[in-house]
């Protein structure tokens, strides 16, 4: 029993250790938040829910280039009823106009690098780039 001392520092000790980023971050007057992406103003909805599209967006994509790829399917029939052409550039990046601020806000947070560019043109490039 005479290491109880020792046995309670380390505790204090090690629980201080753990909790710093949170009181690092209360020091600082900052958070940790995420991503920021700017949304699109002009339109309201989107092919799918907020928050599958947050969660799940890439599924829908490997989806929508399966479809188009190996069926020749072209439209694609969203949950409100409104159909829309399975097409990143002209479907996506129409309302989600700066590649930037919006994808690679989230992408870049999360840590992730999706191949997506390897076929596709980043629209605002391609503008910059005619002139």
């Amino acid at each position: 029993m005479r290491d109880k001392g020792l046995i309670f520092a380390g505790l204090v000790f090690f629980l201080v250790l753990i909790t710093f980023p949170v009181w690092y971050d209360l020091a600082a007057g900052t958070t940790s938040k995420g991503p920021d992406p700017k949304l699109p103003t002009a339109e309201k909805d989107c092919v799918a829910p907020l928050e599958y599209m947050r969660t799940s967006h890439m599924d829908l994509l490997l989806s929508w280039r399966d479809q188009v790829v190996r069926q020749d399917r072209l439209t694609y029939k969203a949950f409100d009823g409104k159909t829309y052409d399975m097409r990143l550039t002209g479907t996506c990046l129409k309302c989600h106009t700066n590649k930037e601020e919006f994808c690679d806000r989230c992408h870049t947070y999360a840590g992730v690098a999706p191949y997506c560019w390897e076929c596709h043109i980043d629209p605002a490039l391609a503008q910059r780039s005619r002139g």
